[in-house]
């Protein structure tokens, strides 16, 4: 088991701030949920991760160590959204997570085809599929093995990039209960990235949410889910399928805002989200403190290190409660 640390990490292309001085903690063999709307910086975070996007500051620390100097083939492995492209149409299923081993790992032919197999019935597919091309598989078998070649690589931290968000309903659950399973299993650190509630709720033992390209409320998942105190996890939750709108009763089903999410490229000064913000200034005129204080520099003070001025003064009114 191992820790993986964002250190006031920020990620920049050009003027785009993707990433904004982000601080977070996957513990030890624990599943740290991250959520938000698309276009909010979670896989830029995770990319970062892994050295595919670049960071501009901060640091990610893998055990303490900048995961920058470590050894290329680094115990940290991530699995990606879509199954249909992370995986070579032209490379067998096997030669996909033999490519994946590291050198020396396993003796001989004989070893890295045993390591297929068991890799393979640890995701619940037959050894026999070594054989098989992608194009052969269906999209919930893909991200199986997608799996399977992440966990080639021994890793003891594992990203998880919305790996359900393109596969039918009907797999979906499968897939999260096979995710799950492996990693208590084999002890893994997971960051497990996605936009539905309701799937973040039942994978993480943490929850992070984030807004453009910042954390704007953290900490244990059922403390978070019940009683959040950031406006944007409570309005994510509003949105959410009908399970999550019995945690908060007075919440009507139109809270999320109407208003589109503030441009990256310019973001509003203040609390970046007061624009949309269901007891910001332009709903309560006497919030005036949002238009021109960042709510962030007082985070770690508040419950959950909620990036809100009035996180410690529970119940937050909800946008159109009555």
């Amino acid at each position: 088991m191992s820790e993986l640390r964002f250190d006031t990490v920020s990620v920049r292309y050009g003027r785009l701030t993707a990433v904004d001085g982000v601080s977070l903690t996957v513990p030890s063999g624990q599943v740290v949920g991250l959520v938000g709307e698309s276009g909010s910086g979670k896989s830029t975070l995770a990319r970062a991760a892994v050295g595919l996007s670049p960071v501009s500051g901060g640091r990610v620390l893998l055990d303490g160590a900048d995961v920058r100097r470590l050894p290329r083939r680094k115990p940290l492995q991530m699995v990606f959204q879509d199954p249909y492209s992370s995986l070579d149409p032209r490379m067998a299923v096997g030669e996909s997570i033999t490519e994946a081993m590291p050198r020396g790992a396993h003796r001989g032919k004989a070893g890295r085809r045993a390591e297929v197999a068991r890799l393979l019935e640890l995701v619940n597919l037959d050894p026999e599929r070594a054989a098989t091309l992608p194009g052969q598989l269906s999209g919930g078998q893909r991200q199986r093995v997608a799996l399977a070649r992440a966990l080639a690589g021994q890793p003891k931290v594992l990203i998880a990039d919305e790996i359900t968000s393109a596969l039918d309903v009907s797999v979906q659950g499968a897939v999260l209960n096979l995710v799950r399973d492996v990693q208590r299993r084999l002890s893994l650190s997971m960051l497990f990235i996605s936009h539905n509630l309701a799937v973040v709720r039942y994978v993480s033992d943490f929850v992070a949410v984030m807004y453009l390209g910042r954390i704007v409320e953290a900490g244990p998942a059922e403390q978070v889910l019940t009683d959040p105190r950031h406006p944007y996890t409570r309005d994510l939750l509003a949105a959410a399928p009908s399970p999550h709108r019995g945690l908060l009763a007075d919440v009507k089903d139109d809270a999320l805002a109407d208003t589109e999410p503030a441009d990256p490229h310019h973001p509003p000064p203040g609390c970046h989200y007061h624009p949309r913000c269901p007891i910001g200034p332009l709903v309560h005129t006497d919030s005036t403190v949002c238009l021109d204080t960042d709510p962030a520099a007082e985070a770690a003070e508040r419950p959950h290190t909620a990036a809100c001025h009035f996180a410690a003064t529970p119940p937050i009114p909800t946008r159109r409660s009555a």
